[in-house]
């Protein structure tokens, strides 16, 4: 009953004029970025991080809660009717989806696509409000060892599930560790890695790195690709409301697909392109009758779009589970929250839950909110949405540097802050360019600090014996769970290669 109160609690939070109005330019700059391929959720949350110092952070963390749900439901008005998914997790959307639209059922992918983002945020949401206070009740029996296991557990994970490489994912890490040791050592006071800097005395903004590696790097990096990314979309044809027939087809797809983007959303596995893919096998393996014949004919089933954005959708709530219980987070937008929230000067974890409860409820409460926002007012404006792809990418990504820029100044406001900003933008240019993950980096860079207090508490505590790391049963399976993280799936791959001998 007091997760029923305090849900309610901070739907009242939510609901508050200013807050509603964040969560509206939330879903609003959501879609539109998310029907840009290559302009995701990750690049605009760290691009508006600091001009979002003056909106508090109650009103900061709706808005960019908004902006994850948004970019999820933009990606599947490319993917439907160019074929373009702007988000990664949107990508099987594009399978079925496009031809729909190419058949003249076009409306009618939209519309599933709509309320399969709808049911699958709702459902998740309530599930994050019912989850997250057990895992809470957990945590506030963890000590400076458990603390310790789940910043090696986040470090390895974030490292193993971002990029094509264990190796790269790792070195991304250590170049965000070293980014978080400049600056003052909090317990001794010495100054370290700052070269005589004085400015750098003080530690480096976490904003500016945010901003840097992400919006200025990738900017930068999208930029040099020369990718032209106008196609030419398909008209929507139809209606976009479903009939009870189509919501006989897509009622299974929806749960289905809630339940996997849910299971899959707080684990490591890098964003909600696993759950979709798995939705979306799912629903073809378990078609029958008419589904079976537009599955196989290249018609575009429904099902295929229902089953994926109920998961993506269900995805980024579950995502927040770990996020906000542990401050662990499991994809690149959720690394930017997390920056969001240290530029606030918090930490998320169980205290969380009892310092800053107005917040996070009323975060929770905003999702319910951001859900309904985006059924009632996206699918009017899909034909706005699609005009954005004719902005030439030139421009977009000059007005990108730009806004970048003016926002660390208004926030920073000295010269020194830029030379940072454009020392971390060509670093995060230079990484994507060879393949090297930018998540990590961040992760390390807010974390790095954090594991490394706990580190040295423990060790004083225990007057330097270190073995105190591997005493608590919970620490030493958190630790299993990290080492399982980098060599499970190798050890898998190697796995499936091997043929039965026959005999």
């Amino acid at each position: 009953m007091d997760t029923f109160y305090l849900l309610l609690g901070g739907l009242g939070t939510a609901m508050e004029p200013m807050n509603l109005m964040f969560a509206l330019i939330g879903v609003m700059l959501g879609t539109a970025v998310g029907v840009m391929p290559g302009i995701g959720p990750a690049l605009t949350v760290a691009l508006l991080l600091p001009v979002s110092l003056s909106f508090g952070a109650t009103g900061s963390m709706i808005m960019f809660a908004g902006i994850y749900y948004g970019g999820m439901y933009g990606g599947a008005i490319s993917s439907i009717l160019l074929n373009t998914p702007g988000e990664t997790a949107s990508i099987m959307t594009a399978v079925e989806g496009n031809r729909m639209a190419k058949r003249g059922a076009g409306g009618k992918a939209l519309g599933a696509a709509a309320i399969g983002s709808f049911v699958g945020g709702s459902i998740a949401t309530l599930g994050l409000a019912v989850v997250a206070p057990l895992m809470v009740a957990v945590a506030l029996s963890f000590g400076t060892a458990e603390y310790f296991a789940l910043m090696v557990l986040s470090f390895l994970t974030v490292s193993a599930a971002f990029g094509g490489s264990v190796v790269r994912g790792l070195t991304a890490l250590f170049i965000g560790l070293t980014i978080g040791m400049v600056g003052t050592d909090k317990l001794t006071g010495q100054v370290r890695l700052a070269f005589g800097v004085p400015e750098m005395s003080d530690n480096i903004s976490i904003a500016i790195v945010a901003v840097g590696l992400f919006a200025i790097g990738e900017t930068m990096f999208l930029a040099s690709q020369r990718i032209n990314h106008l196609t030419k979309a398909e008209k929507m044809k139809g209606s976009v409301w479903l009939n009870m027939h189509d919501l006989k087809r897509c009622f299974r797809p929806f749960l289905r697909g809630t339940g996997l983007g849910f299971l899959f959303g707080p684990l490591p596995t890098g964003g909600a392109e696993i759950p979709t893919f798995l939705s979306y096998t799912t629903e073809r393996r378990l078609a029958t009758g008419e589904a079976r014949r537009d599955f196989d004919e290249g018609r575009g089933a429904i099902e295929g779009v229902a089953g994926p954005e109920a998961a993506n959708n269900a995805s980024a709530a579950g995502t927040l589970i770990p996020l906000l219980t542990l401050g662990l987070p499991t994809s690149a937008t959720a690394a930017m929250m997390l920056a969001g929230f240290q530029q606030y000067g918090l930490q998320p974890g169980p205290l969380l839950f009892t310092n800053s409860a107005e917040l996070v409820w009323g975060l929770v409460g905003s999702l319910f909110i951001a859900n309904l926002m985006l059924v009632v007012l996206n699918v009017p404006f899909i034909g706005i949405w699609v005009k954005l792809l004719a902005i030439p990418r030139p421009w977009l990504y000059a007005g990108i540097l730009t806004f970048a820029t003016l926002g660390i100044v208004g926030a920073q406001g000295s010269a020194f802050a830029l030379i940072l900003l454009l020392g971390f933008g060509l670093v995060g240019f230079v990484m994507r360019r060879f393949g090297y993950p930018l998540a990590p980096a961040l992760v390390g860079a807010i974390l790095g600090p954090l594991a490394e207090e706990q580190l040295r508490r423990g060790l004083m505590i225990n007057q330097g014996d270190w073995t105190f790391l591997f005493t608590s049963w919970i620490a030493l399976l958190i630790y299993a769970i990290a080492i399982l993280s980098i060599f499970g799936p190798r050890v898998w791959a190697l796995a499936r290669r091997r043929k039965p001998v026959s005999l």
